[in-house]
């Protein structure tokens, strides 16, 4: 029977993709950070360390497997995560890989990737992705922007901040814009790209698309909140959002979050790659969303627990 890997399978989109690759019969094995996560897979997935400081033991746990599917990254630097470490740390998976005989690697990355870009995020997933194509394995580069549902962060936090704050502050004019893919989309997009043969990038992108204020403004309509929505300037907005993560001991947003965001870097224009509606799916979870907050610190602080439990 097959062997496929999974980075993060106790996480989020990874979870999502090792349900699917279940649900085909496909074996699973996770390279986790948290392999004393609680396991939603039970016995069917078995948890490995990634091994990074051990590139014999990396390429031991990636031995037998026909397709790797990357989800590995850092959404921002802390004093114990880093992107210099995350790009470091994939070029170590991305050598193991080929050393154990992956036969085909799917690495998800992000909108507009660019080794010139000031943003450390995407000029990191630019080099990841320069070094995958250079590497001479089979690859699939899947390239989305926000991804929505289940246990998401930025829409799920847009709804909380819209429950609990009195005014909502946007970036600017809000113009800039979106297109949001559904995490179940990735993954159903992340499988077909593993069980394709041809070398493929891929803009995982939903089939809508907003600006950032017409987002927050769906939002707010569809879990029945009127809130006044004032334009501010970056840095006022990133002030008031160091505010909120001091408030719940998380980064609620980054200066370079903003910027992207600013720049339209989440946009492509690109066909949708994907089906399904943030706008449903918002209708149809409009008494949860927001109402509790999504900490990304906590995900990573706290290794057992699962993500719906932090």
């Amino acid at each position: 029977m097959a062997l496929n890997i999974v980075t993060g399978a106790f996480g989020y989109s990874g979870r999502y993709i090792t349900q699917r690759l279940l649900d085909r019969g496909i074996t699973v094995r996770t390279l986790t950070n948290s392999p004393r996560r609680a396991n939603p897979f039970g016995d069917h997935v078995q948890a490995e360390p990634y091994h990074f400081d051990d590139a014999e033991k990396l390429a031991a746990a990636l031995a037998g497997a026909e397709v790797l599917y990357n989800t590995y990254w850092v959404r921002f630097n802390h004093p114990t995560f880093t992107h210099a470490d995350a790009v470091a740390n994939t070029l170590t998976l991305f050598e193991a890989a080929k050393q154990a005989g992956v036969q085909r690697i799917v690495h998800v990355s992000i909108t507009n990737p660019s080794e010139d870009s000031a943003l450390e995020y995407f000029r990191g997933k630019a080099r990841l992705e320069r070094a995958l194509i250079a590497s001479g394995l089979s690859y699939s580069i899947l390239r989305p922007g926000v991804i929505f549902g289940g246990e998401d962060i930025l829409v799920n936090n847009i709804a909380w901040a819209l429950r609990n704050l009195p005014v909502f502050g946007i970036f600017g004019d809000g113009s800039y814009r979106l297109q949001p893919i559904h995490v179940e989309d990735l993954a159903e997009l992340a499988v077909t790209a593993g069980m394709a043969h041809e070398d493929q990038v891929i803009d995982a992108v939903g089939p809508e698309t907003f600006t950032f204020r017409g987002l927050v403004e769906t939002i707010a309509k569809t879990i029945g909140v009127r809130r006044m929505l004032v334009s501010v300037s970056p840095e006022i907005g990133y002030q008031t959002a160091q505010m909120i993560g001091k408030r719940m001991n998380d980064v609620f947003l980054t200066r370079d979050e903003i910027a992207g965001l600013m720049q339209g870097l989440l946009y492509t224009g690109a066909p949708p790659a994907g089906s399904r509606k943030l706008t449903e799916w918002a209708r149809a979870h409009a008494a949860s969303l927001g109402m509790r907050y999504a900490s990304e610190l906590a995900r990573r602080q706290d290794r057992e627990k699962s993500y719906a439990q932090l």
